[in-house]
């Protein structure tokens, strides 16, 4: 299974991790390749209505997103799922789960490498791929794609602009690819939360039994404190 982690190395300053929030839920509003091409990604969403995001990487995995699944499911509660092509192609059900749920997907690329050790015409190859095999099982093609390890390069945002794909980073990340303790990763998501935000979370690349664990400790904590966990809308 791919790595998971947080940004590996800083591709871009740091500073470039800041971005207006996402204003609106709809698709992008042009076609593929169309799209603007951004210099950062997107780190927040609406603050309106006090909307929150959560995000999980690096799946699907069989033994972590089924119970993820099952836990948003008994609260109502769509999620983003960031995957890798290599573990959709192998676990094609639960992909087609997440359409019939409503949770939206994205594009992290094939193998899950870093980015800024690659030429152009292999980023090219890693997100195309994923991008075909996402169309064929989710039945749409992915709107967002987040780059590996948050490390983002020039050609990473140009090339998702050419494939009709907006780059989404993160606000808070959970840090349970660290395996920290469920309590830690419920702490830092519960004191990070606010009006905007964008949850990191994983649901494979490693042992993520306290990424499961811990959903289910926040995700009632959250909704009753009044957030509004919410996706992107789909293409219809």
């Amino acid at each position: 299974a791919p790595a998971a982690g947080a940004q590996a190395r800083p591709a871009l300053k740091s500073s470039a991790f800041r971005l207006q929030p996402l204003t609106g839920y709809g698709p992008p509003p042009t076609g593929p390749g169309k799209l603007k091409v951004r210099k950062e990604p997107i780190t927040e969403i609406s603050r309106s209505g006090r909307r929150m995001m959560l995000t999980f990487d690096d799946g699907p995995n069989p033994n972590y997103t089924p119970h993820i699944l099952d836990t948003l499911a008994k609260y109502d509660v769509r999620a983003m799922f960031f995957l890798c092509g290599e573990c959709i192609v192998v676990n094609r059900e639960l992909v087609a789960r997440m359409a019939e749920e409503g949770h939206v997907v994205g594009n992290h690329t094939w193998t899950h490498p870093l980015l800024t050790t690659l030429d152009r015409s292999e980023i090219r190859d890693e997100m195309t791929s994923t991008s075909d095999v996402i169309e064929d099982t989710y039945g749409e093609r992915p709107q967002w794609f987040r780059a590996p390890y948050g490390a983002w390069n020039r050609a990473a945002f140009q090339l998702g602009a050419e494939m009709g794909m907006e780059p989404m980073a993160w606000t808070v990340d959970s840090t349970d690819w660290t395996v920290p303790g469920t309590r830690t990763i419920v702490d830092t998501i519960e004191n990070g939360a606010a009006p905007g935000v964008v949850v990191l979370s994983h649901d494979a690349g490693g042992d993520r039994s306290q990424s499961v664990q811990a959903l289910r400790e926040y995700l009632p904590y959250l909704l009753d404190n009044g957030y509004h966990l919410t996706v992107p809308r789909r293409r219809m």
